[in-house]
């Protein structure tokens, strides 16, 4: 954990008694949101805040507080500048004063002093909340089919056609989006696989960097977060089933190599591998000799959820293994370690530190790989009691749900309704309908994807997940396997269907032998072999 110990900071934790001492000396705040996989942050950390004078000037005139942003979404959520390191000045109250991201040693003495004049001159009234935090809730409407025709018109409107990928600037992989257009707009997805896969793999040690900082994806950000190595992992195994394109199978076993070889801890699957652009731009020869970028071993139960999700979805298609096994002990770790009896999800757990629990994004992206092991193995583990913690405790009446507990030290207490958490949880609700026949969880589903369609119209490719979940319920498709997990006839369904598409083995009430296909509730046929499946699946 990067507690910037090896400054000459004397940095508190966040917390209460940070703000209260802050408080009773009538001193702003300094909130360093740092990351262990941001070169910047270890930058900043030797430089800036190891300059004497300044560290002293900190620890006189501020309360300095340093907060891993990984392990602290809430916080993370509220304050982060843009980017990491984020540097926050605020009042006793935890209102922000002003902010900014990397600061070098001038720039640092500037913002201190200007703060301090502000903070002399108008006390608490120099704080303000973001805007973010305003508003009580999104703007809510219908569920249409308008939702989808939205998004897939926006694709060709960001798309690149000189370099592939969307965005005319840095270069996002988006793998939530290379699947949403793998099924409306397939030559956007594959030239975008394939630049991904030219520029961001690390064909030698595995694992994908994080992002390209030029248009046509040169010069990357060389940083490895698990979430989003799950993510592409999980994209190019997508990629594989709909095209057979070997290049993207072998790219997807690239990514398990470094997830299984460079991440697994034993315990679960580490948070990420700090970015050293020194080291990956060495030879494979000379990176025999040098030391690798140190790990951040934090097992986060968000991101492993999608490393299980990722991993079981590889197996699906091509009988990978190792992806499997490994995709179940992630499972038994979450299970075991980072979920209480009441269905409560821990974000992480480091020996007797203990995460905070009841996270939006913690909860969807734990139940995304429950629902995957539900569909690919038969085993829903705990999935109910993990869906139901995070109905009960954080689903506000207009169906939106906040990214955890409205309580905590400074901005916590507000809510906070974030997009993309609410999707993956609506995403994988949509799955648990299916698999549990409890149309509950459909509901849910719709009414948090409502609480967000009055924006809908103004959404860009960046969240298309966003409406595909949405076609999802307008034309929920499932297909119903009268044969357990395992047997010929259930993996040719999960071979056959498209990623949208819920694939239920052993289901009750579909007789033994028999594949039944399912969309919008009605029944479109049955299939006794994989032949037969694929045909009905065709004709459809």
């Amino acid at each position: 954990m990067n507690d910037g110990a090896e400054t000459k900071v004397e940095w508190r934790a966040w917390g209460e008694s940070a703000l209260d001492v802050a408080a009773r000396t009538g001193k702003p705040v300094l909130l360093s949101l740092s990351t262990n996989w941001s070169p910047e942050c270890a930058e900043m950390d030797r430089t800036t805040y190891s300059e004497p004078r300044i560290a002293a000037n900190v620890n006189d005139g501020f309360v300095p507080v340093r907060v891993d942003a990984d392990r602290h979404p809430r916080v993370r959520e509220r304050y982060n500048m843009g980017g990491f390191p984020s540097t926050v000045f605020l009042t006793p109250e935890g209102r922000v004063i002003t902010g900014a991201t990397f600061l070098g040693v001038d720039g640092f003495r500037g913002i201190l002093d200007a703060v301090r004049e502000r903070w002399d001159g108008e006390g608490e009234a120099a704080g303000s909340v973001p805007r973010s935090l305003q508003d009580d809730s999104p703007p809510g409407g219908a569920v249409t089919d308008a939702i989808e025709e939205h998004m897939v018109a926006q694709l060709p409107a960001a798309y690149d056609e000189e370099f592939g990928g969307w965005g005319t600037d840095v270069k996002f992989p988006l793998p939530r989006t290379v699947e949403f257009a793998l099924v409306r707009a397939p030559e956007q997805a594959t030239r975008t696989l394939e630049a991904i896969r030219t520029h961001l793999l690390d064909t030698y040690d595995g694992g994908f960097y994080r992002v390209a900082t030029v248009r046509d994806w040169s010069q990357p950000r060389r940083e490895k977060l698990l979430d989003e190595n799950a993510a592409l992992l999980r994209a190019f195994a997508h990629g594989y089933r709909y095209t057979g394109e070997e290049a993207y199978r072998q790219t997807a076993e690239r990514a398990v190599d470094y997830l299984t070889e460079t991440l697994w801890t034993g315990e679960g699957f580490a948070a990420s591998q700090a970015g050293d652009d020194e080291y990956y731009r060495l030879g494979p020869t000379d990176r025999e000799d040098a030391d690798e970028p140190p790990v951040d071993e934090t097992v986060l139960a968000g991101a492993n959820g999608l490393a299980a999700d990722a991993l079981l979805q590889l197996s699906a298609y091509t009988d990978d293994e190792r992806a499997r096994r490994y995709a179940e002990r992630t499972l038994d770790a979450i299970e075991s370690s980072l979920i209480d009896e009441d269905g409560a999800v821990v974000h992480y757990r480091d020996g007797s530190e203990c995460g905070e629990a009841g996270l939006l994004q913690s909860h969807a992206r734990v139940l995304a790989g429950l629902t995957t092991s539900g569909s690919v193995r038969g085993e829903l583990g705990p999935a109910r009691v993990v869906a139901d913690h995070a109905i009960d405790r954080l689903r506000a009446e207009s169906g939106a749900f906040r990214d955890g507990p409205a309580e905590g030290p400074g901005l916590l207490d507000r809510p906070l309704y974030p997009l993309d958490a609410t999707v993956e949880f609506a995403d994988a609700l949509v799955d648990l309908a299916a698999l549990t026949d409890e149309d509950r969880y459909r509901t849910v589903a719709r009414e948090a994807v409502a609480a967000f369609a009055g924006a809908a119209d103004r959404m860009g490719v960046e969240v298309a997940s966003y409406a595909s979940v949405a076609a999802r319920l307008q034309r929920p498709t499932v297909v119903r396997v009268g044969t357990p997990a395992g047997t010929d006839l259930h993996r040719a369904a999960l071979r056959l269907v498209d990623h949208e598409t819920v694939v239920v083995p052993d289901a009750a009430t579909v007789p033994n032998g028999d594949a039944v296909l399912d969309v919008a509730g009605e029944n479109q046929g049955a299939a006794s072999d994989p032949a037969a499946l694929e045909q009905l699946l065709t004709d459809r």
